[in-house]
């Protein structure tokens, strides 16, 4: 699983008034996958998006639609997100009472299940249920909006995550002040997905985009000596 670091830029920090040309752009830049937060008012403070805009932009490109639902609760609308054409679902630990039945369900909807676990969760939470997950995503920041500080602690959640999974095919994804500077020490520490947003978006147009997101997966790569 470990080749080059995978950039996720998240749609959040893109101009919503032209969001199918922004994912466009973010894909001819050299975006692995496309990070789409889900947010409903009630889960975390800000509401974004849901189905229908999903839909309405998944023929603008063919890469990974990585959906990440910062909503409670999550269960009623997995199939609703699996139609609209999300290829990996994660939905937070916090979010619902019956994780390893939320996973299953994405599973059962022929989709690549993950879960979130917020700065202030124990990485335990899911140790009964890593033979369900593809993805575990951390929050390097208190979800609910972009451009927020990372919070350093994470760094060693990283870690101990990456000892829980082992050898089993688990993504370690990382969201929330990603930039060339945080980048290397998640690296080092086990991540191999990156999701930016603002560190991505900053410029105007294509060459901005891949400038900005070759600078955080050679800082990354770098780091764990994936480039020489």
């Amino acid at each position: 699983m470990r080749g080059k670091t995978l950039i996720a830029p998240s749609v959040l920090a893109s101009d919503f008034s032209r969001l199918g040309d922004e994912v466009e752009a973010i894909d001819r830049a050299g975006a692995d996958w496309i990070h789409l937060d889900v947010m409903d008012g009630h889960f975390v403070p800000n509401i974004t998006f849901g189905p229908p805009v999903i839909k309405a932009i998944r023929n603008r490109t063919a890469k990974v639609f990585d959906c990440h639902l910062m909503i409670a609760p999550a269960d009623p609308y997995l199939a609703a997100f699996a139609d609209a054409g999300c290829d990996i679902i994660t939905v937070h630990a916090e979010a619902g009472p019956h994780l390893d039945r939320s996973l299953q369900a994405i599973r059962a909807l022929g989709k690549k299940a993950g879960v979130s676990l917020n700065p202030g969760t124990p990485e335990n939470v899911i140790e009964y249920v890593l033979d369900r997950l593809d993805l575990v995503l951390l929050m390097t920041v208190n979800p609910g909006f972009g451009g927020q500080a990372f919070i350093p602690s994470v760094v060693e959640k990283v870690r101990r995550v990456k000892a829980m999974i082992g050898t089993r095919p688990i993504h370690i994804e990382i969201d929330g002040g990603v930039t060339p500077e945080t980048a290397p020490q998640l690296a080092a520490a086990g991540a191999d997905v990156l999701v930016a947003g603002s560190a991505v978006f900053r410029g105007d147009g294509v060459e901005a985009y891949r400038k900005n997101i070759e600078s955080i997966r050679t800082a990354a790569d770098l780091a764990v000596g994936r480039i020489v």
